[in-house]
């Protein structure tokens, strides 16, 4: 896309689309998501855009300056959509283990998307609403200032790149992610106690645990690490 984008108040399309959708800025990111879902980050191109909403391509100007523009935009539908009807208990472990878990299953959901979107800072409405969110948790819990801004940037830090490392394993093809999930029982399970004495005593441990995401444990490791160190604080 060129750097042409419209001013907002001259954005909206008046007619439909010939699909009968009238552009917003929402119904292209939807789009852009469904697309990238279905095909992958290749999708992610002005041709097939226009070609799914039914419209030029050269309307998507008046929303977006690129593609990169746009991605930021879809980066940040994902932060929001982690946010829906959240509501805080006042219990700032309570809060901060819902928020990541939250934000893991949203990029869980759009794997391919999340992929291309976990490591950006978008510096958009949803975005800057969670970080206002998290460090508000964390200050009235008690922490100081700079505390507080270490925590959060190893909060995110951890959500954001199990989302990403969890959404890559889902990408896969079924039959690549079917093998390395097999790779614990037909490599690890076969090693001997006389050479891996660790492996061999936990393999049918290993097994099990690395089917799932090992982020919900590290997240509790996180919350009580963080905890340790109000308790000082406070």
């Amino acid at each position: 896309m060129a750097e042409r984008v419209v001013p907002e108040p001259r954005r909206r399309r008046r007619r439909p689309t010939k699909q009968g959708t009238v552009l917003s800025e929402r119904i292209i990111v939807e789009t852009a998501l469904s697309l990238i879902g279905q095909h992958g980050a290749e999708a992610l191109t002005v041709r097939r855009l226009g070609a799914a909403l039914g419209c030029d391509p050269s309307a998507l100007y008046r929303y977006f300056h690129n593609t990169d523009d746009l991605l930021l935009a879809i980066a940040d539908e994902l932060i929001g959509r982690a946010q829906a009807d959240w509501q805080p208990t006042g219990d700032w472990r309570a809060d901060l283990r819902d928020i990541g878990l939250r934000v893991h299953a949203a990029y869980q959901a759009h794997p391919q998307a999340a992929m291309l979107a976990a490591h950006r800072t978008t510096g958009r409405d949803h975005e800057a609403r969670a970080v206002e969110k998290i460090l508000g948790i964390l200050r009235s819990a008690g922490f100081p200032d700079p505390e507080a801004v270490r925590i959060y940037h190893a909060f995110v830090d951890q959500a954001l790149g199990f989302a990403a490392l969890d959404a890559a394993e889902l990408a896969l093809p079924a039959p690549a992610r079917s093998a390395d999930l097999g790779v614990w029982q037909a490599r690890y399970s076969r090693l001997s106690a006389a050479t891996h004495p660790n492996i061999a005593a936990t393999s049918r441990l290993l097994e099990a645990d690395m089917r799932q995401s090992g982020y919900p444990f590290a997240l509790e490791l996180l919350l009580e690490a963080a905890a340790t160190r109000l308790r000082p604080a406070c």
